[in-house]
């Protein structure tokens, strides 16, 4: 019985994974959490063999998360299920230890069969993805603007892209305004650009957001 544990902040979404996983003979759902921090206390007190992750979630996201988890409990398989497109986070997710990345808008059959894989040691990467790992392996000697950024100056970047103020991604990160606008100033120059505009017209160049 492969043992689950679902992270993520809107009950619906995880009402909606447990419908789907509870029609299989060998998965099992054993714990739930709504936020990063109770990833981490449902992890220190059960054990389970797949943590299905979201990216997104209040104070600490799933980068976060990922990164401690990872720390803690280096052979602990977590698959990151994300509303956002593979272009925007998967390379990334990957990169952080994560044994695979799906998309919410992936079919039931498909999450199922790439929690067996992730449960047994394996990656779970789509075949769009595995292109892009690819292209991105090929273009490291000439790597794209934001690939130079930390994760969270790349969390930092994409929220200013698609339009939230410094207080906003201060609120959302747990972090304070004066931190972020210093992250921001940091993205600013490893990216040589001067202004907010520039990140979003970068972004939506780049199809970091839709």
């Amino acid at each position: 019985m492969i043992r689950v544990l679902i992270a993520d902040d809107h009950p619906i979404v995880r009402e909606g994974l447990r419908q789907i996983l509870s029609d299989t003979d060998d998965i099992l759902v054993v714990d739930e959490a709504d936020s990063g921090q109770a990833v981490m206390t449902c992890l220190a007190r059960g054990h389970c063999d797949v943590v299905l992750l979201d990216i997104s979630m209040p104070g600490r996201d799933g980068l976060d998360v990922l990164r401690e988890l990872k720390q803690q409990q280096p052979k602990l398989p977590v698959l990151v299920l994300s509303m956002y497109p593979e272009e925007h986070y998967a390379v990334r997710v990957l990169r952080g230890g994560a044994a695979g990345y799906l998309t919410k808008s992936s079919a039931p059959d498909e999450l199922i069969s790439a929690i067996r894989r992730v449960s047994s040691g394996r990656k779970y990467i789509s075949t769009s993805l595995a292109e892009r790992l690819t292209y991105e392996l090929d273009r490291d000697a000439d790597k794209a603007a934001h690939e130079v950024l930390s994760d969270r100056e790349y969390q930092v970047m994409h929220k200013i892209a698609v339009g939230k103020s410094v207080k906003e991604i201060a609120e959302e990160l747990d972090l304070s305004v004066k931190t972020v606008s210093t992250y921001r100033t940091r993205i600013l120059v490893k990216m040589n650009m001067k202004n907010n505009a520039e990140i979003v017209l970068y972004a939506v160049q780049n199809k970091l957001v839709e």
